[in-house]
C-alpha cells in the first residue's frame, strides 16, 4: 500500500501510525497508515478509489469511516480479520497528533496532539452516570441500569489511569494500572440483571468513584460524598 501511495500523484505523504510507528505491534495488531493529500485534490475521489482497490485486490468485506476535523480515517475489515485503518488528510492536517507516527516519505506540518481529558471531566462524566444508574433501576429499566453502571465503572478507571499518567482513551492503559486498583473495582461488575445485584454493582461503583475522586480531587470529594452516598443508599 506504501508502493502504490508513492505512485499516486495525488498523495505527497505516508506515515505509519499506531503500534507500528513505535515497534510495539503484536500478532493482533491492526495495520495503520496516513496519506497527506496534495492541494487541490478532491478527497472523496480518493477515499473512493482506494476503497475500490482494497475490497477487490485484498479482501475487504466492509469498512466504516472515523472523522477528525478535515481528516477522514476509513477503517477497513478483512476477511481474514485484519483490520486496515487509512488516514486521509487534508493538505495542512498531515503531521503527528500522538507519539505513534512515524513518516516514510513527504512533509508533515506541526499539529496539535491529542488530549487526554481532565480529571474534573471525568469526575462529571462519573456522578452523571451515577445519576442516571440510580433512576434506571427505580424504573425498572435494567439493561440501560447495566450499561449505565459500566459507564461509571470506567469512568473511575479512565480517573485512575489518568491519576497514574497512563493512557485514558478505549482502555488502553488499563493493563498498566496496579492490581490494587483494578481489585477494588471488580465488585462493580455487574453479575446478573437482578435489581439487587444491580443495585450491589452500583454501590460498589459509587464507592470506588468517591475514594478515586478523593485521590485527585480531595476538596471536591468532601463536597460529593454526602450526595453520591445518597445516590446509591
Amino acid at each position: 500500500m506504501v508502493a502504490a501511495a508513492r505512485a499516486d500523484e495525488r498523495i505527497g505523504g505516508v506515515a505509519l501510525t499506531g503500534s507500528g510507528a513505535v515497534g510495539a505491534e503484536d500478532e493482533w495488531s491492526d495495520i495503520d497508515l496516513a496519506f497527506g493529500l496534495e492541494d487541490g485534490v478532491d478527497q472523496s475521489a480518493v477515499i473512493a478509489d482506494w476503497t475500490e482497490v482494497l475490497y477487490e485486490k485484498h479482501g475487504v468485506i466492509h469498512h466504516t469511516d472515523v472523522r477528525s476535523r478535515g481528516a477522514v480515517y476509513r477503517v477497513f475489515l478483512l476477511a481474514t480479520t485484519l483490520q486496515v485503518d487509512i488516514a486521509f488528510a487534508p493538505p495542512g492536517e498531515f503531521g503527528a497528533r500522538a507519539a505513534t507516527f512515524r513518516l516514510l516519505f513527504g512533509e508533515v506540518v506541526e499539529q496539535p496532539h491529542f488530549g487526554e481529558p481532565s480529571a474534573l471531566e471525568l469526575i462529571g462524566m462519573g456522578w452523571l452516570y451515577a445519576l442516571h444508574a440510580r433512576s434506571s433501576i427505580a424504573r425498572g429499566k435494567v439493561w440501560q441500569a447495566e450499561y449505565m453502571i459500566s459507564g461509571l465503572r470506567d469512568q473511575v478507571l479512565a480517573l485512575a489511569c489518568l491519576r497514574l499518567g497512563f493512557p485514558t482513551s478505549q482502555g488502553r492503559g488499563l493493563h498498566l494500572l496496579p492490581p490494587a486498583t483494578t481489585a477494588a473495582l471488580e465488585p462493580a461488575l455487574v453479575r446478573s440483571l437482578d435489581p439487587t445485584e444491580l443495585t450491589r454493582a452500583f454501590r460498589a461503583a459509587a464507592v470506588v468513584l468517591l475514594a478515586e475522586i478523593d485521590l485527585v480531587e480531595p476538596a471536591l470529594a468532601v463536597r460529593l460524598n454526602g450526595t453520591l452516598r445518597e445516590l446509591a443508599s
